[in-house]
């Protein structure tokens, strides 16, 4: 919220939007009486986070290209994007992005296992262009408002209006599969 600075009636773009992080932030970006897209791999996840979480639509990356979800389901533009992916997702969103757009990076699982330096985003012009900032948020930059962001949150989730989903892998000797499916996108909502 203090980032990307959702106002109502703004269309929100939400990448890794089946996962922990992302569908909160479509979730909330809902509460805030904003229209949230998804980007997610596949339809399944597509349809979880659409029926499940209430975004208004998605796209499905593993489908359909990016940039014709985006003119399909973004047609006046994007104002937010919440970045978790970087890399050719960014990079294609940035074409799209409307004046004084707010992107807000927040994860770029598509580069941690580069093997190569990480690749800056091609469209960065369209930053100037459009007036727009990019800025990266760690989860501890909010450390002072944890209080307050957890009451809400529980609020929002007894009114029904916020959904939180964990996947649970059971046994110790699980852990290395069950960390590569963040890394090829086989979980929905938390993966404990």
């Amino acid at each position: 919220l203090d980032t990307g600075l959702p106002k109502e009636g703004e269309t929100v773009v939400v990448s890794g939007a089946a996962g922990a992080v992302g569908g909160v932030v479509g979730q909330i970006a809902k509460i805030m009486g904003c229209r949230a897209i998804g980007i997610a791999g596949g339809a399944e996840k597509c349809e979880y986070i659409v029926n499940d979480l209430g975004f208004d639509d998605a796209i499905d990356y593993k489908n359909e290209s990016v940039q014709d979800g985006l003119g399909r389901t973004c047609p006046d533009g994007v104002d937010v994007y919440f970045d978790n992916v970087g890399g050719e997702i960014l990079d294609t969103v940035l074409t799209r992005i409307n004046l004084h757009a707010r992107i807000v990076i927040c994860g770029a699982i598509s580069q941690y296992n580069n093997t190569i330096a990480p690749k800056g985003p091609a469209n960065y012009l369209s930053l100037l262009i459009n007036r727009a900032r990019m800025e990266g948020i760690i989860v501890f930059d909010n450390a002072a408002n944890y209080g307050t962001a957890t009451v809400e949150m529980a609020e929002w989730i007894a009114e029904g209006k916020l959904k939180a989903k964990e996947h649970i892998v059971e046994g110790i000797e699980n852990f290395p599969d069950t960390l590569m499916m963040l890394f090829r996108g086989e979980n929905f909502g938390k993966l404990v």
